[in-house]
């Protein structure tokens, strides 16, 4: 259970309490350094700074849909973030001044708490479903739902502006 900051607020409703209505699958789990939270990196970068790589074991049944994947040189990674609260709609992390909505967060702790994970592809086993990326902010055994390749000429945003930067 998470203790609540001031300036916090919480759903009334526990999402994690609701009828599932989106039917998602895990498609395999990461296998990280991770084990728990407070040795986790909070980020990508501060992952890819530990110089530990992971790796992400897809399940036997999704393997096929690894076919291609060779091409890339860095994927996405959908995570589901099973250890994180669900009902905590405003936050304060802990180097923030104020609270904000989830939505303008990366945190974890959201209504739906998938993780977005951008890595490079260092290795790929369609066989074993083991895919080998640099590094991974997330706890071993952390849920997959999907990967998606990444594109440089659209994911890269060239207009896109840092946050407290936007007061133009």
């Amino acid at each position: 259970m998470f203790e609540k900051r001031g300036g916090e607020e919480v759903l009334e409703q526990d999402p994690a309490g609701l009828p599932p209505d989106g039917h998602i699958v895990f498609i395999g789990r990461v296998l990280s350094s991770w084990a728990e939270r407070e040795s986790c990196p909070k980020n990508m970068r501060a992952a890819r700074e530990t110089g530990r790589p992971a790796s992400l074991l897809i399940d036997k049944p999704y393997r096929a849909g690894l076919a291609g994947l060779e091409r890339v040189s860095h994927i996405h990674v959908l995570t589901w973030m099973h250890h994180a609260p669900r009902n905590l709609i405003v936050q304060k992390p802990r180097h923030a001044t104020e609270a904000k909505g989830v939505f303008a967060l990366r945190s974890p702790a959201r209504p739906n708490p998938v993780g977005l994970h951008s890595a490079r592809l260092v290795s790929l086993d369609i066989e074993t479903g083991r895919i080998g990326i640099e590094a991974i902010d997330v706890l071993d055994g952390t849920p997959i739902i999907d990967i998606k390749p990444y594109f440089p000429s659209v994911d890269v945003l060239a207009d896109a502006l840092m946050p407290g930067r936007n007061d133009q």
